[in-house]
């Protein structure tokens, strides 16, 4: 059939509007929602930008080897995901308000004493400046465990059917916005004042974090949010809270036992599954630095930063968009589509070091990312049961830890054999890395469309009362 001017103007037309519409309903949700963007956008801020610089903090000021600070980084980025897995449901109990603000008060406490420990006393492997920094993290571990399922279940609670999945994107788009700032606002700092300087900046951005929580996120704003955001009248929300105030301590137990996403095997499968593709955002930091700076000579070797931090920056611009365009479209096929785009790409790099197939892994994987990512993260908070937000998303993200754990046993020993230090670029074997990592990542969509019949027909896409 012929296309007409006029069937061309529509097509265009309806696209346009299926862009624009979702931004334009985010732009009038709550005062509550955007409160939690710019919270969430400062934490991003101040998370990535001090990880990105503790293992050279480890090593220049608590007097540890590349190992011992490596394992120190580790032990943070893995603990936050751990955490979850059990403070999750923090938000559950108190609140959203409650949560963020104990989450960020313990962040704040656990940033002091990890800047200052270098200062209270000697230096050295299990010294009391290590240990010192080590109480630091757990702070930080902890706080980072209850704030992250608090965001999420907070999306949750501020956002209308209207908003609700460009809510969820932005959350993780402001996120990867966060991890490319540091880029722009560490260096200057850090050259005038050393990587402590930095340090402190983020612990007074950490209480910035605080009072935006405190004096945007009023009781009084959560409420009038969650009531607007909510098809139900008010009166069925009192008298959902007057038949919540009614049950007993025993009720309550056995309705969180009953409702325990652990039970629910189609909910492990559709989380697990995912650990093959997530390998790739690990081999970010695993991998990618060091394959650039050492299977590539030239502009990108001597760039090889701008290459790695692609990523984040490209996050914050299209999955907003693709969100957009993909909002209305069934979440298990996006899914399926989404890892399946995000994997695939991995094939190019084993084709072997090209500023040309780089550039297209890291594009094409990103806009697979961006597919589905922040579907899943609003499934997994959509499907959870009433007061239930936050241990969901602890469990949801706990293959998360088991994919930084997993990935890191193995991906040394890849760089050791394929891409190995001092050995010129003609020697090495990259392309067979990348084609086992392409395949590793390939389960996923491949799982996904195998059990497709058998996890859509038990598929939620909301939780049923």
């Amino acid at each position: 059939m012929e296309q007409t001017p006029e069937s061309n103007q529509n097509f265009i037309k309806n696209i346009t509007k299926e862009l624009i519409q979702p931004f334009v309903d985010l732009i009038h949700a709550s005062r509550a929602l955007w409160g939690v963007n710019l919270s969430y956008l400062l934490e991003g801020l101040t998370y990535f930008g001090m990880v990105g610089l503790l293992a050279i903090f480890f090593n220049d000021f608590i007097g540890l080897d590349d190992i011992d600070a490596g394992r120190m980084v580790g032990f943070q980025t893995a603990g936050i995901t751990l955490a979850m897995l059990f403070l999750g449901a923090t938000v559950d109990w108190i609140g959203v308000r409650k949560s963020l603000l104990i989450a960020l008060s313990i962040m704040f406490i656990g940033r002091t004493i990890l800047t200052l420990s270098p200062q209270l006393g000697p230096t050295g492997l299990w010294n009391a400046a290590h240990i010192f920094s080590m109480l630091g993290i757990l702070g930080i571990i902890i706080g980072y465990g209850i704030y992250q399922p608090a965001a999420y279940a907070a999306v949750k609670k501020f956002t209308t059917p209207a908003t609700a999945a460009m809510g969820y994107a932005m959350l993780y788009a402001i996120m990867n916005l966060g991890g490319f700032l540091p880029g722009l606002i560490s260096p200057p700092v850090r050259k005038a004042a050393g990587i402590t300087g930095v340090f402190w900046v983020y612990v007074v951005l950490t209480v910035v974090g605080i009072m935006v929580v405190y004096f945007i996120l009023t009781k009084k704003v959560v409420q009038k949010a969650i009531e607007d955001s909510s098809q139900e009248t008010k009166e069925k929300i009192a008298a959902d809270q007057a038949k919540e105030s009614e049950m007993t301590g025993k009720e309550k137990l056995k309705f969180y036992i009953k409702n325990f996403p652990l039970r629910d095997f189609r909910f492990l499968y559709f989380i697990f599954i995912l650990i093959f593709v997530q390998t790739l955002f690990a081999h970010n930091w695993l991998t990618l630095p060091l394959y650039t700076s050492r299977a590539f000579d030239g502009f990108v070797q001597d760039n090889f930063e701008f290459f790695v931090n692609l990523n984040p920056i490209l996050i914050f611009i299209l999955a907003p968009m693709v969100t957009a365009l993909t909002s209305k479209k069934n979440t298990y096929n996006m899914m399926i589509i989404g890892t399946f785009v995000m994997a695939a790409p991995t094939f190019l790099l084993a084709l072997g070091p090209s500023i040309y197939t780089l550039l297209a892994f890291l594009f094409i994987m990103t806009f697979g990312e961006a597919m589905w990512q922040p579907r899943f993260l609003q499934w997994v908070a959509e499907i959870a049961p009433k007061n239930m937000t936050g241990i969901y998303m602890g469990i949801g993200q706990f293959p998360w830890f088991l994919t930084k754990v997993i990935t890191s046993l193995y991906s040394g020993w890849f760089l050791m054999n394929y891409c190995p230090a001092d050995t010129p670029p003609a020697e090495m074997n990259t392309e067979m890395m990348w084609l086992i990592y392409g395949f590793i990542a390939m389960v996923s969509p491949v799982g996904l469309l195998l059990a497709r019949k058998w996890m859509i027909k038990g598929f939620k896409t909301k939780h049923e009362e």
